[in-house]
């Protein structure tokens, strides 16, 4: 059986959260790149146009022979190298660099002589508003992907919530408990909007009524089959018993008798689907209960006591259920037939061609057959019926070496109770 699902999450919650997580940060990264980009370009551009403009003012001051405007000189130290080359090549250019740790940018161009006319601006406060935006689109990147995830989180959550109850409920119904539903509210109002869980979720609900009242027709067919069959049974049997002896005699008995053991069976299945049994518990010695239920089958069956234990249970139920298993491991399997009794496990091992695969993979099931083999009636399922209400657990699978092999695992003694292996108490004044 497969661990529940937690509440609060689940696979789809995880994937939905790092989709959202990869697609919030791809957008941030694209939106912050192409902010940046932006602003940066333009920064430089207003700088570089101011540098430009003084390296013009600059040249028309040098050629005038006028004295130069501050920040400007011909072949000035600290000039970035590539620009000194470029200024050399007859040309004009900017660049951004850093003279004395702050950055600056430098303009220049040739001018007679084959000397470099240069002009440097100061770049700090653009370089510091460029590095204040970066932080700013971190920031608020960052804040927009908490609050993307908060957001998107509280939405998938309240989806894998609702996924999560319809699938609890589908494991209750699975186990058995019918009367479980979803009742998701979107399904109750229809003024809300209506999603795919809720059609999920009012889809279960409806398969769940629908098996439910299949499954009560068929108890209260079978219940009712049953008991319109016991008044004919019971005059048929009495009249049998008044028929002259003979073979035909007894095969007439014999029919009458299998078909009451058949009803008495129906009406048993009928009440174990009540799920209304209650439980006459008492303190019971397994070893000595295994005993009697071979000695009351009149079966040449082997009873092995590895390990004797004292259980807490109904003594004619569990009595019921090793009856059925050691009758049938006589009908349908072959000998020998041990019985084994190892403390609180009881285990009934034929050794036939096995039990069917589908009885081992999913018990036994009414009157049920395979490849023309012969089906194994309703002593198993009153067996299975039975150890439900034991609370016991009852299991069935193939012996390696063959043969069929029964397993009734009674739960444990509680607390306090009776521990057959304890010494006895010392009564000694």
């Amino acid at each position: 059986m497969r661990p529940p699902l937690p509440r609060w999450a689940g696979p789809l919650a995880v994937k939905a959260g790092l989709f959202i997580t990869v697609m919030c940060c791809a957008l941030a990264a694209l939106l912050g790149v192409l902010v940046h980009v932006q602003v940066t370009d333009q920064t430089v551009g207003q700088a570089r146009e101011l540098a430009l403009k003084r390296l013009a003012d600059a040249t028309k001051a040098y050629e005038a022979g006028d004295h130069l405007v501050p920040g400007s000189g011909i072949d000035p130290a600290g000039l970035p190298a590539p620009l000194h080359e470029l200024a050399a090549g007859g040309e004009r250019g900017t660049v951004v660099a850093t003279r004395r740790g702050r950055p600056a940018m430098w303009a220049a161009g040739p001018v007679d002589g084959g000397r470099t006319l240069a002009v440097r601006v100061d770049y700090a406060q653009q370089a510091r508003t460029i590095e204040a935006l970066d932080r700013a689109i971190l920031w608020s990147s960052a804040l927009a992907i908490g609050a993307t995830l908060l957001v998107g989180a509280f939405a998938v959550t309240r989806v894998t919530r609702r996924l999560h109850a319809t699938a609890t409920v589908a494991r209750r119904i699975s186990g058995g408990d019918l009367d479980a539903r979803v009742g998701d509210p979107r399904t109750k109002d229809p003024t809300r909007p209506q999603d795919e869980v809720a059609a999920v979720a009012a889809a279960l609900d409806s398969m769940a009524s629908s098996l439910q009242s299949k499954l009560l027709a068929e108890q209260r067919f079978t219940a009712d089959v049953a008991h319109e069959l016991r008044t004919p049974l019971t005059g048929l049997h009495a009249a049998a018993e008044l028929l002259p002896p003979g073979r035909p005699t007894e095969l007439v008995r014999d029919r009458v008798a299998a078909l009451r053991t058949l009803t008495e069976d129906l009406l048993e299945i009928s009440r174990l689907d009540t799920g209304r049994e209650r439980l006459d518990v008492d303190g019971e010695e397994l070893g000595a209960l295994a005993e009697r239920v071979v000695r009351a089958s009149g079966t040449p069956t082997a009873v092995r006591i590895e390990r004797d234990a004292r259980v807490e249970t109904d003594r004619r139920r569990l009595e019921r259920v090793l009856g059925n298993l050691v009758a049938n491991a006589h009908r349908h399997g072959r000998g020998p037939v041990v019985l084994t009794v190892d403390g609180p496990v009881v285990t009934v091992r034929d050794h036939g061609q096995g039990y069917p695969e589908y009885l081992v993979a999913h018990g036994p099931q009414r009157f049920r057959t395979e490849g023309g083999a012969k089906g194994h009636g309703l002593g198993l399922t009153i067996a299975a019926g039975q150890a439900e209400v034991l609370g016991a657990r009852l299991a069935f699978a193939n012996a390696e070496d063959g043969g069929a092999v029964a397993t009734v695992a009674l739960p444990p003694v509680p607390p306090g109770g009776d521990d057959p292996t304890a010494p006895p108490p010392d009564t000694a004044g």
